[in-house]
């Protein structure tokens, strides 16, 4: 009788912490949901409205003159969009292929100059040479000043990522590596056929990160790809597009004349909403590999 009684008291313990961890993790999600509602209802929203009351989940006078200015010119969204399909796309693929080999290569007990390497790329988290030196480096040193490279070469490889790679892959017992060099396999062969796919989890973690990281990309797009480029990235379009209506208004108040209709505060919101939408709609598919790659590396760090 006490058993069942002491068992009957624990499930309703146990009930009670996951009603509460329920209920916080709800709150909490709604936490999260509730901006990004604000956001797609401020995009349509008049910008008279917005003036007076403020921003709402719901638009109080509904609006899509905000959206309308964004895709003014749709050649050129469309063609941004392209671009940053492009750079996300190619820029994931060849920075996860190398920051995977490269956290591997790191944490192999046979590599003898691991920790030599492995100090040098913690360095450069701590002290960096500045945007100066780098700016020489793309622009006069590789010559890559209008050419797209010079956005895609400084993303593909980052040391927080190769450490994480690095911790990663210590889960993976070095008697697979060995057991396979005994039958006569390459070191690529191991990385290729046994590494890789037992490391799916990090990979899609580390490939979120690469992506939203290019996805995001603007500030080396705004130094080194001119206004004369035709198709700049997509981040940089839009961010563009705010700062000639800020612009405009600005202006219009200088200058005494009304512009009381122009979208700033909603086009900014819209902007918001093109540039966060396919991350939304991608994120889904990943969304399993990506909990299951930080519970390894909370387990592993």
């Amino acid at each position: 009788m006490e058993v069942v009684q002491k068992r009957i008291r624990t499930d309703g313990t146990s009930l009670f912490v996951r009603g509460f961890g329920y209920v916080f993790i709800g709150l909490f999600a709604l936490c999260c949901v509730l901006p990004f509602l604000v956001v797609v209802g401020t995009s349509f929203t008049k910008e008279a409205s917005i003036t007076k009351h403020g921003f709402n989940i719901w638009p109080r006078e509904f609006s899509t003159f905000a959206y309308k200015i964004v895709f003014e010119n749709p050649n050129l969204i469309i063609g941004s969009y392209v671009v940053s399909i492009c750079l996300t796309v190619v820029g994931t693929i060849v920075g996860l292929f190398l920051v995977a080999m490269t956290g591997y290569a790191l944490q192999r007990p046979d590599f003898e100059q691991r920790n030599g390497i492995s100090f040098f790329i913690y360095f450069t988290t701590l002290f960096s040479g500045g945007i100066v030196p780098f700016y020489l480096l793309i622009n006069q040193y590789l010559g890559l000043r209008d050419n797209y490279l010079a956005v895609l070469l400084p993303g593909l490889m980052s040391p927080f990522l190769i450490i994480m790679m690095k911790s990663f892959t210590r889960s993976i017992p070095h008697a697979i590596t060995e057991s396979a060099k005994i039958d006569g396999a390459g070191d690529f062969t191991i990385f290729m056929r046994l590494i890789l796919p037992m490391t799916t989890p990090a990979l899609a973690t580390i490939g979120l990160f690469i992506a939203l990281g290019y996805w995001n990309e603007w500030y080396n797009s705004m130094l080194f790809l001119s206004a004369d480029m035709k198709y700049r990235p997509l981040q940089l379009f839009l961010y563009n597009v705010i700062t000639s209506a800020d612009f405009i208004r600005n202006s219009s108040a200088a200058s005494n004349v009304p512009l009381r209709d122009m979208p700033l505060e909603s086009m900014k919101m819209a902007t918001a909403v093109v540039a966060t939408g396919p991350v939304v709609l991608f994120y889904p598919f990943v969304q399993r590999y990506f909990i299951q790659g930080i519970t390894v590396g909370a387990v592993k760090g």
